[in-house]
């Protein structure tokens, strides 16, 4: 049974470890989350992007693949399905197929916009049980056709949009969704403690957690981020590996070539990939 991400990140945040969000793109990277999070006995929130969904064919389907997984693999750790970088019109989509948790991404509104759209997404969400993330700044790079430029949020703003009764808060501190360059200054850990600070209690989230040090996101949990998203990872290691199976030769031995087994390395590596940021994030044992 999906759950919303309220509780388990509320915990997170007082116990100092993060929950990830791990991007699903078809039936594969959903099991081997699901799998990787039960081996783990850990919370997981399964991110879906407004192209994910439309490649997934719909919502609803995203949503009756996630329950019947849980019922079918006998999944019991907390699991939330939650959309990534929601634009309003699709947190009302996503709130009346089933999905446990929203992210309406006003980021690229006035403030005053952004606060007005969130305050009416999170009535509907919560009316409806469902947990609610906003954004303020913005996440640098492009992600499924959401671009950002990557500036810093103001703590100010951060406080306007979390009194909104918002259940957790992405900002912009110089994090980039897909590969850092290599000249990227690093995370704005000034920003991030100043946004904690008047915050409060508010779980924080990290956007882009691909290629961010080991050191660096070990700092931000320590500055009240509770919630590291994660996609670009899985898909590098899919790619990898499902090329080094072809390009092996393996699809030309026997029944290599059938979808089921061309498609096992890719998954083998998606679930070592959830398992290592699990370990960094602290978040294995806290389902």
């Amino acid at each position: 049974m999906l759950v919303s991400a309220k509780e388990m990140l509320d915990k997170a945040k007082a116990g100092h470890y993060a929950v990830g969000q791990f991007n699903i793109n078809n039936l594969e990277w959903t099991k081997a989350i699901l799998l990787t999070a039960q081996e783990c006995n850990s919370p997981v929130i399964l991110g879906v992007s407004e192209g994910a969904g439309k490649y997934m064919t719909g919502y609803k389907t995203v949503v009756g693949m996630v329950n019947g997984m849980i019922e079918e693999l006998g999944i019991t750790v907390p699991v939330a399905l939650h959309l990534d970088h929601g634009s309003f019109d699709h947190c009302v989509k996503c709130i009346e197929a089933g999905f446990s948790s929203v992210m309406f991404d006003g980021s690229h509104d006035p403030i005053d916009v952004n606060v007005e759209k969130t305050k009416e997404i999170v009535a509907l969400a919560h009316s409806k049980g469902v947990s609610v993330e906003a954004e303020v700044g913005s996440i640098g790079g492009e992600e499924d056709g959401v671009v950002g430029m990557g500036e810093c949020a103001d703590p100010k703003e951060c406080k306007a949009i979390a009194d909104l009764g918002i259940d957790f808060l992405a900002a912009g501190i110089g994090n980039i969704h897909g590969k850092y360059p290599e000249n990227w200054a690093g995370l704005s850990f000034e920003t991030l403690d100043a946004i904690q600070q008047l915050t409060g209690d508010m779980p924080l989230v990290l956007h882009g957690g691909t290629g961010i040090p080991v050191d660096m996101i070990k700092k931000a949990i320590s500055l009240g981020v509770a919630k590291i998203n994660v996609n670009t990872e899985c898909q590098l290691s899919f790619a990898a590996a499902t090329r080094e199976y072809i390009e092996a030769g393996k699809d030309q031995q026997g029944k290599g070539f059938d979808p089921r087994k061309l498609l096992a390395p890719g998954t083998e590596a998606i679930k070592a990939t959830v398992k290592e940021k699990m370990e960094i994030f602290g978040s294995i044992g806290k389902a």
